[in-house]
């Protein structure tokens, strides 16, 4: 029944009543050219990251069973693969390894061999001459034999002896190519430990996008099955070294700790589940923010959708356009390529 500003009903409910109001909402929405042209927020290709796994093998596609559609390349197929992202415009992949069990120990030692996977494919990827940015982790959990980020002293996880591998680290990832360094360790001072060894060896046009606040969180599972910490960490806890989901403040200061080190971008982890933290990044800093929509996001949405219980390809649009939103500049998700298509074809 219209409102004609009082509580009586009209007396002809088939006629707008005087004073009726003139502002109607639905009126932008009538149709798709109205819906586009006031439309706030869009998604596109430019804000897109695309996370990859490669493995030192022959075998060029490894499936990852809880990350139905995901992979671990080879390094031929990863150059293939990352020549085909590029080729849809997105900007950036991010590269993730599966290392050999043989090579893993207690110091995460493979994490500072030039020769190591990620270098391999990094190498590969620059000398294909693919027009694309690719941005390397800064963290030993996939190279240490305990499965945690840093090394260790009986259980106790230790802060500064773990960020002077993460800058040795972050320095051959430099030498092999990378052009973004994304520490994920949350050890404190590793930005600008990092910032200055990179300037120090000549680097200083490698950016940082930094993990500034990753939260210690129970969404991370299929990815530590896709670099194979999963096995190797086992029921331990990162409750030490990542974030409670309970805090916000310490997210603040966090960020702005990260920034006045020298990070020129910064990221927040995982993603749906803490979209007031970007926002609250966004509005607080006003700098280049992004969001991770972390393997058991992709999970959820990816069996939903294999059960029919969601339609997948509009919930997978929906929720990077919450990330935006929210106030992300671009979001770091496995559906990138999908997506990409999507975008492209129109």
């Amino acid at each position: 029944m219209p409102f004609n500003g009082s509580t009586k009903p009209s007396r002809n409910p088939q006629a707008p009543a005087v004073g009726f109001p003139t502002t109607r909402m639905r009126r932008n929405r009538r149709t798709d050219w109205s819906r586009r042209l006031v439309s706030e927020n869009r998604l596109g290709v430019d804000d897109l990251i695309w996370p990859v796994f490669v493995h030192a093998g022959d075998e060029p596609r490894i499936p990852v069973p809880s990350m139905p559609g995901v992979v671990r390349h080879s390094v031929d197929a990863l150059v293939e693969s990352v020549g085909e992202a590029a080729a849809l415009g997105i900007p950036m992949v991010a590269v993730f390894p599966l290392v050999d069990p043989a090579l893993k120990d207690p110091q995460g030692s493979n994490a500072i061999d030039p020769g190591n996977v990620v270098c391999q494919a990094v190498r590969a990827i620059k000398a294909a001459g693919i027009d694309i940015g690719v941005m390397c982790d800064a963290a030993l959990d996939p190279f240490t034999s305990h499965g945690h980020d840093g090394l260790m002293r009986g259980e106790e996880i230790l802060n500064d002896e773990t960020v002077e591998v993460l800058v040795q680290q972050s320095l051959i990832q430099a030498e092999a190519g990378c052009d973004v360094i994304s520490p994920s360790d949350m050890m404190d001072g590793r930005i600008g430990a990092i910032r200055t060894g990179l300037d120090a060896a000549g680097h200083g046009h490698v950016q940082i996008m930094a993990y500034a606040a990753k939260y210690s969180s129970g969404f991370y599972g299929p990815f530590r099955d896709a670099v194979g910490s999963a096995s190797t960490l086992g029921k331990g806890s990162k409750d030490t070294y990542q974030m409670s989901p309970a805090n916000t403040d310490e997210a603040i200061r966090e960020v702005a700790l990260d920034l006045a080190e020298g990070a020129d971008m910064v990221m927040v982890k995982p993603g749906m589940p803490y979209l007031d933290i970007v926002r609250r990044v966004k509005d607080t800093f006003a700098v280049p923010t992004f969001a991770y929509q972390v393997s058991g996001e992709y999970a959820m949405l990816r069996a939903a959708d294999e059960r029919g219980w969601l339609d997948g390809n509009r919930v997978i649009m929906e929720s990077l356009l919450g990330f935006k939103r929210a106030g992300a500049d671009g979001v770091l998700t496995y559906f990138a390529v999908e997506v990409a298509q999507r975008l492209k074809a129109g």
